[in-house]
Parts: structure tokens; C-alpha cells; sequence
């Protein structure tokens, strides 16, 4: 029997084990997959404290110090992407558990801006709404806009916002955007005109958010600035929550402030049940579905599997702790 337990957290779908090939894994490791959040750290701790190898979609779970203390087992995270921005990367090292990142391929960049361009579609043309309202014997309840002349605000024009400035140009839309460090070079390289951050939520026909989440950036669009929105215009989050001020947008939104939102993250994930965003009828809400396609889900977990089997052979890869000194247990088996 194997003598290692391996979890694969957050796998919603449990398809996991079908996009990789974990053979090999298999014959070193008893691999669980977790198919539900793991709301507290307290719950986190009790369903893996007996594990070994613990592998991570994206940043699902978060990994404070407080976790990483209460797994006396775990050797190894195995993360997906460079950077998992809810671990305790200091915790890790300290206790000695190596964590190893996951090279994101090219291919993986447009699950993201495809979503935004899509519910940036369907908010505009109501396409939920309808939806509804056919299936309740309901007929053309609404009327729609087109895109094509619009202008799109983007929030952060890095890869994926460079990616959905591209394809809004394809729909004949004129691309503004604004970030604290975006040149107006930057911008013109992939067709958008750089603005300040005022003129660009109040010229914007639909706003578009793309920002890392940081310091800098959390609470980026508060009340000022849905203040400035068009009253027929929309917001897109598909970049993280905590980019806008939950309450402010609750108060826009109920008071029709703003046109609508399309939000594809929450600032409780999932989301609560009893959440107010689920009453609106101008919000299109998506369970953070950004990245949740065919391609992205087989490279994410052939990365993790290429690191778990460095990992067992002795030679962990892609560091992300390189100082880190591993737990004995591991290293006198690997030896």
C-alpha cells in the first residue's frame, strides 16, 4: 500500500483526476480529493491534518500560518501558478514544508478575458433576464444594447486586461484605461487610450476590472467613483473582490445607481446563500469561473503531478522556498 496521503483540494467538478495522468503518483501515494470549500481554518486543519502532500487549485484555499502549524505531516504544497498569494510562505519555511509552483502556459491567459467579454454581452444585452423570463411563459421583456461604438474602461491593463482590450477592439468598441502605473505607451500597444482614473469611470459605457489585488488596490472603486459611472452603465469583476468596496456596490446597485454588475469572484467564496447580491435582478453573478476551463484545468494539474513526482523522487523543482530545510520524515525516505 502506499505510504503517502496526497489531498487534492477544491475540485469542484472532481474531474482532477481525469485531466492528468496521477499514475505514477498513485503507486507512491494515497490520493483523496476534496470536493468542497473549506470555509474555516478550523475545518482545514481537521480534513488535513493527516495528509502528506497537499495540492492546490489557484488560491481556493488559503493557507495561513495558522494552517500550515496544524498539519504535523504535510511536506510538500503544490501550488499552481508562481504564486499562491494566501500561503504563509515564511510559515511554510519555518516548519519546514516545501511548497513548489507550476509555470502558467500561454494558452491558460484567455479563459479570463473571454469571461469578461462575455458577461460584459450578456449585461448589456440582459441575456439572463430574458432567459428567466422565457422559461416563467414570459416574452421580450426587455430592450438591449449593442457594443459596437461603446466605450470599455479597463481597470488594469496587464496580460489579462491587454488580452480583453484586444478582443473589445474586434467588437468595434473604443478601449480607455487607467492604472496607477500604465503609461500611455503601455496602452497604445494593444489599442487603448490611457485616461485618469475619473475620466475613465465617467466616460465608460462598461467597466472592466484587472488589477492584482494588494494594497494598493483594495477598495479601488468605492462610492466616489460609482458615483461617477453612467447611470446606464456596467461594471465587470472578474479580477478579484476586494478591488471594490462590497457596500458601496450594494447601495449602487439597490438604488440603480449604475446600470448592473457582472461578478464572477465575491469577497466570501462561495458565496452565502443568503448573500443580498442573489435578490438583485441587475446583477449576472458566474461561481468564479474565470480560469475554470478545459485548457487551464490540464495544465494546472499536469503541473501539479510533474511536481509531485519531482517531489517523490528526491529532486523537488520550481521552488518557491528554495531555504527551506524539509521535514526528517521526508528527507530519510528520500534518501
Amino acid at each position: 500500500m502506499p505510504d503517502m496521503k496526497l489531498a487534492v483540494l477544491d475540485d469542484y467538478q472532481r474531474v482532477a483526476l481525469k485531466m492528468a495522468d496521477w499514475s505514477h503518483v498513485a503507486e507512491q501515494c494515497r490520493i483523496d480529493v476534496i470536493d468542497r470549500p473549506l470555509r474555516t481554518v478550523e475545518d482545514a486543519i481537521q480534513t488535513l491534518r493527516r495528509y502528506d502532500i497537499i495540492c492546490m487549485l489557484r488560491e481556493r484555499t488559503a493557507a495561513p500560518r495558522e494552517l500550515i502549524e496544524g498539519l504535523p505531516n504535510l511536506k510538500l504544497l503544490a501550488i499552481t501558478g508562481p504564486k499562491h498569494r494566501t500561503l504563509d510562505l515564511e510559515a511554510a519555511t519555518e516548519h519546514g514544508v516545501i511548497v513548489c509552483n507550476s509555470p502558467v502556459p500561454v494558452q491558460t491567459q484567455f479563459g479570463t478575458p473571454e469571461l469578461a467579454i462575455a458577461l460584459m454581452l450578456a449585461s448589456i444585452r440582459r441575456i439572463p433576464q430574458e432567459e428567466r423570463r422565457l422559461r416563467e411563459g414570459h416574452w421580450q421583456g426587455s430592450v438591449g444594447m449593442q457594443v459596437y461604438g461603446r466605450t470599455l474602461g479597463i481597470v488594469g491593463l496587464g496580460g489579462i486586461g491587454s488580452n480583453v482590450a484586444r478582443m473589445a477592439q474586434g467588437l468595434n468598441m473604443q478601449v480607455i484605461a487607467w492604472s496607477q502605473n500604465l503609461t500611455s505607451e503601455a496602452a497604445a500597444k494593444v489599442g487603448a487610450r490611457r485616461v485618469e482614473k475619473d475620466e475613465l469611470f465617467a466616460q465608460s459605457d462598461i467597466i472592466s476590472l484587472h488589477l492584482v489585488l494588494g494594497d494598493r488596490t483594495r477598495g479601488v472603486v468605492g462610492a466616489r467613483e460609482l458615483s461617477l459611472m453612467k447611470p446606464t452603465s456596467f461594471i465587470i469583476n472578474t479580477a478579484r473582490a476586494g478591488l471594490i468596496d462590497e457596500s458601496a456596490l450594494l447601495e449602487a446597485l439597490q438604488n440603480r445607481r449604475i446600470a448592473g454588475a457582472a461578478l464572477d469572484v465575491y469577497w466570501e467564496e462561495p458565496i452565502p446563500r443568503h448573500h443580498p447580491l442573489l435578490q438583485f435582478d441587475n446583477v449576472i453573478l458566474t461561481p468564479h469561473l474565470g480560469y475554470v476551463v478545459e485548457e487551464s484545468y490540464r495544465a494546472f494539474y499536469g503541473g501539479l503531478v510533474e511536481t509531485v513526482t519531482a517531489f517523490l523522487a528526491g529532486t523537488p523543482i520550481r521552488l518557491s522556498n528554495p531555504e527551506v530545510v524539509p521535514r526528517a520524515s521526508f528527507v530519510a525516505r528520500a534518501s
